[in-house]
């Protein structure tokens, strides 16, 4: 036996502890010097202090944001300036378009949202996957210069085998095709979709694979993103991923439901300097402007003025979780929210709450019963927060919704693919519009009215019911709310 080998059989312990505290000191140091939420940092300070080596190794997986935040803001940049996104003319004002209060959240928009608001486009909204899928296949099957799809679930089942194929017949007429797909939300459906895409040919990626070549990608890092710009002139956008739960006629009385929206418009270019960016980030290549885009949208005060606001873990951080802060902020009469997964942090908890004790009527909707059976629990440790302070929380008795709406005062709205949770404000990359049109607003606030009326109501009273065991599953959960 070598000196080295003896040395390492006596002493093998020691050089074990210093090895992991070296290890756990340099990952504490990280987190406290990289984590901007104190919280955060708190929490993984003390799990790698509690365990060295496995909180460290705990850390490096789920902890660390990979994302180069440099090569991010550069690819923002250049596609917000080869995509057209700043060709149209910025609205100079919202009042004629919502209300006088809005003016503020529009300059918060305007310095936080990387978009200008634009004027001169229509909306239209789709429920479910029954006005959805026929309206995205209509336009994928009229498509004849290009087709740009993203989406973080895109199932290998009869409606996504209906929508690969029409992406097939355009690639045949000489359309020209993109297809990204998120890394984990491709592993829903076996086998998975971008085999079969693969198959036929048609270019697509995953969206934040592990660049190291294991197979399991950044669970911790999604993209949660639903775009579809068909020539460059229409836009699909909202909170729907393809999948054939949401089409009544498959799934029947089960079916999930949905709210997904169509845009025209030069709103439509943010969408797809979205998607470029997102594009470049994963496959390297720069998209190019004639093929892809309208690059000129002619000027009009007529319209619905919108804007898309990006989020996600790298310079964009916290961009919907401010517009949300300042939307409730104005609010003066009504605030009407639509979310199947309700877990706002403090800042927004203190922002719904300090509304409803202005005087502001504030409705909260939820499923009833959540397709996410812990995410549900989390969110019964918390709901009572926001009732005692004088909220209207109503569980939605019919089948799962899947919407993601908000709207203030009748006058402005909100829609998109980000939920109320930490997940959506912090770790995944999101795309949300916020639209200031009091038709389209009323709109929404309808349906939403209308869900309530078949609601019921959650109570101080019902909460306390609940047994002491369940109250505690519900905290235990809540505690990992962040990572659910």
């Amino acid at each position: 036996m070598t000196a080295f080998e003896t040395l390492l059989s006596e002493y093998w312990p020691h050089i074990a502890f210093v090895t992991s505290l070296c290890i756990g000191a340099v990952a504490a140091v990280h987190a406290a010097m990289t984590k901007t939420d104190v919280r955060a940092a708190i929490g993984w300070v003390g799990v790698i202090l509690l365990s060295p080596f496995f909180g460290a190794l705990f850390y490096i997986i789920a902890g660390i944001n990979r994302v180069r935040k440099d090569q991010i803001s550069q690819q923002r940049d250049a596609a917000l300036k080869d995509y057209g996104a700043w060709q149209a003319q910025a609205l100079p004002n919202v009042t004629g378009y919502s209300a006088p209060q809005f003016e503020s959240l529009k300059t918060l928009g305007d310095n936080i949202g990387h978009f200008p608001l634009l004027s001169g486009n229509s909306a239209t909204m789709l429920q479910s996957g029954d006005e959805t899928y026929p309206a995205m296949l209509a336009a994928i099957e009229q498509a004849q210069e290009s087709i740009v799809l993203q989406t973080y679930i895109f199932d290998h089942d009869r409606e996504g085998v209906k929508l690969a194929e029409a992406l097939e017949r355009a690639l045949h007429r000489g359309v020209i095709i993109r297809v990204l797909i998120d890394a984990v939300g491709s592993k829903y459906s076996r086998p998975p979709m971008i085999r079969l895409l693969r198959k036929k040919r048609i270019p697509c990626a995953l969206f934040m694979t592990n660049p190291l070549g294991m197979k399991m990608p950044y669970a911790n890092l999604r993209s949660h993103r639903k775009i579809l710009v068909v020539d460059g002139k229409i836009g699909f956008t909202g909170g729907m991923n393809i999948r054939e739960g949401f089409v009544k006629a498959i799934a029947g009385n089960n079916a999930t439901r949905d709210t997904h929206f169509c845009f025209e418009g030069p709103i439509v270019a943010q969408l797809m300097a979205v998607f470029a960016h997102d594009w470049r980030f994963t496959t390297r290549e720069t998209l190019p402007v004639d093929e892809w885009c309208n690059k000129q949208w002619p000027a009009s005060n007529n319209g619905i003025p919108a804007r898309g606001i990006r989020s996600g873990p790298d310079r964009n951080i916290g961009s919907n979780h401010n517009m949300l802060l300042g939307a409730f902020a104005v609010a003066q009469k009504h605030i009407r929210i639509q979310s199947p997964y309700f877990l706002p942090d403090i800042a927004l908890l203190g922002a719904i709450a300090t509304a409803a004790r202005r005087g502001i009527q504030v409705d909260i909707v939820l499923p009833g019963r959540n397709n996410l059976r812990l995410v549900s629990y989390a969110m019964m440790a918390q709901i009572d927060q926001v009732i005692k302070s004088g909220c209207r929380v109503w569980l939605n008795q019919d089948t799962f919704n899947h919407s993601k709406l908000i709207t203030i005062d009748n006058a402005w709205a909100y829609v998109g693919s980000s939920n109320i949770d930490p997940r959506s404000l912090r770790l995944n990359f999101e795309l949300d519009v916020e639209i200031y049109d009091r038709a389209l607003a009323q709109q929404i606030s309808t349906q939403i009215d209308n869900e309530i009326e078949g609601a019921q109501r959650l109570t101080i009273d019902q909460l306390q019911a609940i047994p002491f065991v369940k109250k505690l599953r519900n905290k235990i959960i809540w505690l990992a709310s962040p990572y659910l």
